[in-house]
């Protein structure tokens, strides 16, 4: 596959805070995790482009991690939180991202491993590991209605550290 339509970029949310007894949607972001979200953010604006929309899970690391991203953003996609997002599987992901308008261009999903991750190596056919921060860059041909398992292109993957994804 060579021509996309579309771009889907999946963003794992920053390193959380496990120190509190907090209930897990409500777990906020470790210092790491402040310090992660924005170098995701400047490597998505540089390297990826204009967003036209971002769908969040509605757990307080996500909405965190999507807070510091979008402020390096210039000018920040409306932004859609979503509770079907939090702890969903692959095949929920993929639900709410085949409901996307066509419209919709390039698009940001911030949520949570394992269902990142397995979205990721489902859309790619390889497996694509996501740390807390990771990104994962897909090329999508067609409408968001027909994405499928092995059906989007890879074009990168990793955890912004700089101008690079490692």
């Amino acid at each position: 596959m060579t021509t996309t339509d579309r771009t889907l970029v999946l963003l794992r949310h920053a390193k959380s805070d496990w120190s509190g007894s907090l209930p897990d949607v409500e777990r906020p972001l470790a210092e790491r995790g402040q310090a992660q979200a924005p170098l995701a953010g400047r490597w998505l604006a540089t390297d990826v482009g204009p967003l036209d929309l971002a769908i969040v899970s509605p757990a307080q690391r996500a909405r965190e991690t999507w807070g510091l991203v979008s402020a390096e953003l210039a000018p920040a996609p409306p932004v859609r939180f979503e509770d079907r997002v939090y702890a969903a599987s692959a095949g929920r992901l993929l639900d709410i991202v085949r409901e996307v308008p066509d419209d919709v261009r390039t698009l940001l999903l911030v949520g949570h491993n394992p269902g990142m991750e397995e979205l990721a190596s489902l859309l790619a056919g390889e497996d694509v590991i996501m740390r807390t921060a990771g990104i994962a860059v897909l090329g999508v041909a067609g409408p968001w209605s027909e994405l499928d398992a092995a059906s989007a292109e890879l074009r990168a993957a990793g955890r912004a550290e700089g101008r690079h994804l490692s």
